[in-house]
């Protein structure tokens, strides 16, 4: 099985290094969004998307969207992912995308 994902940087590009350097920056001058819990946080990218991004001990994802450092989320109902408000409103649904994916985990 081959890993998608990897904190090993001899596998970042230049790009990649770019992107974990802004990562860097916007966390010393932003801080870590509210609901991102930053214990054993680490720099990880996915090597089918070229996307880098903050994880953490509890699998969450923090990443920029744009130049704002700001959760990522993945609805554990329906897969979808994004960023609060892009198209999903998972903060407004308890971490589910949409009203119907949080009511049939009630």
């Amino acid at each position: 099985m081959n890993n998608i994902t990897t904190t090993d940087f001899s596998k970042f590009g230049y790009r990649e290094r770019e992107m974990a350097e802004e990562l860097l920056k916007a966390s010393r001058e932003q801080g870590f969004p509210d609901d991102f819990n930053d214990d054993e946080t680490q720099i990880m990218m996915n090597m089918d998307s070229g996307n880098v991004f903050f994880t953490n001990a509890d699998c969450q994802v923090c990443m920029m969207n744009g130049d704002k450092l700001e959760s990522f989320y993945s609805c554990p109902e329906c897969g979808n992912e994004g960023f609060d408000e892009d198209d999903f409103y998972f903060k407004k649904h308890n971490g589910y995308c949409s009203k119907e994916c949080e009511d049939k985990n009630k």
